[in-house]
């Protein structure tokens, strides 16, 4: 099924790199092309890579762009471009500088691959999803930006921890913005099927809660000089297998809401399906109040970021 599938990955640094190198793996896709501004490296982790999936039989091949013009009938196209966020730097300094990259792919995108999926990964994520609907023009279902499969995986490698068991059983659930102001719901996450709170104090949840809320910044705080890569490239790869495969699985995923939960011209993390046309089917969970309210925030988080941008004219003239 995955035969002839290409997926195009614009930005080769350590995000864009390992989502090529798990696909590649994997065998989801019969070609990967690589687009970074720095040619040579693309090129060399290209031959690494295809050289990796010699090693394992996949029939994936490892390309390089040398221009957007290469990057062409791509099903998928990944999305890791952009300035890297640095210690002490917030996810909203990146705005202009990053909406302003974001805008220029995007471009490139709709010439030469008018029909992919796009897959956002750049942040400020939601504000990025944001751009990009809007300077391609796609509909809705086809720019989906990741973030709930990574903050969802966080707060479930921190439940494990916690529990001391239950590894591959468990299944937590993040809503909202990726940022400070995400929603994790414990009352939709389980372990085995057993509810969190039947296994974990309330004490305890909250603080796997504030983690997860603090996940990225833990993790910069250790590497010093850059983010994580490997869980959002993983779960990047599991949104384009989705595509790919057509397996109309349910993950959380950013996505341009217009009356979901009540909200419009806003993107937010929601469950979404995922299929061959992207993000198929919006779920509607029941949330209660407190929970309505932290989505609340959430969405006016992202709204801010918009604000900004249309305070810079940044969507002027079109």
């Amino acid at each position: 099924m995955s035969q002839g599938k290409r997926v195009g990955i614009v930005g080769a640094g350590n995000v864009g790199a390992t989502v090529a190198y798990s696909l590649a793996m994997q065998g989801s896709c019969h070609e990967i092309i690589l687009r970074d501004n720095k040619i040579d490296v693309a090129r060399g982790k290209a031959l690494d890579m295809s050289q990796a999936a010699s090693a394992v039989r996949s029939h994936t091949v490892v390309k390089v762009a040398e221009e957007m013009s290469d990057l062409v009938d791509c099903d998928v196209v990944v999305i890791t471009a952009g300035s890297p966020r640095l210690p002490g730097m917030s996810r909203d300094d990146l705005l202009i500088i990053n909406a302003n990259i974001t805008k220029e792919v995007i471009q490139g995108v709709a010439k030469y691959s008018p029909n992919a999926i796009i897959i956002m990964v750049s942040n400020p994520l939601d504000a990025m999803t944001y751009v990009a609907l809007k300077e391609s023009g796609f509909d809705r279902s086809r720019v989906l930006g990741m973030a709930g499969i990574l903050d969802s995986s966080r707060m479930a490698a921190f439940i494990q921890e916690k529990l001391g068991y239950g590894g591959g059983q468990i299944r937590a659930s993040v809503m909202g913005g990726h940022g400070d102001d995400m929603v994790p719901l414990p009352r939709y996450s389980t372990v085995a099927g057993v509810p969190l709170s039947d296994v974990l104090s309330n004490d305890e949840i909250e603080e796997i809660v504030d983690r997860t809320r603090h996940g990225g910044a833990e993790i910069v705080g250790h590497l010093k000089t850059g983010s994580a890569y490997y869980a959002p490239a993983k779960s990047t790869a599991i949104m384009v297998d989705a595509i790919l495969k057509d397996t109309k699985q349910i993950h959380p995923c950013a996505v341009f809401l217009e009356g979901e939960y009540g909200y419009n011209d806003v993107v937010c993390g929601v469950p979404v399906m995922i299929g061959a046309n992207g993000a198929e089917k919006i779920i509607e969970i029941t949330l209660n109040d407190a929970e309505k309210e932290m989505f609340a925030n959430s969405c006016s988080s992202v709204k801010e970021l918009i604000d900004t941008l249309n305070k810079n004219e940044f969507f002027k003239g079109e």
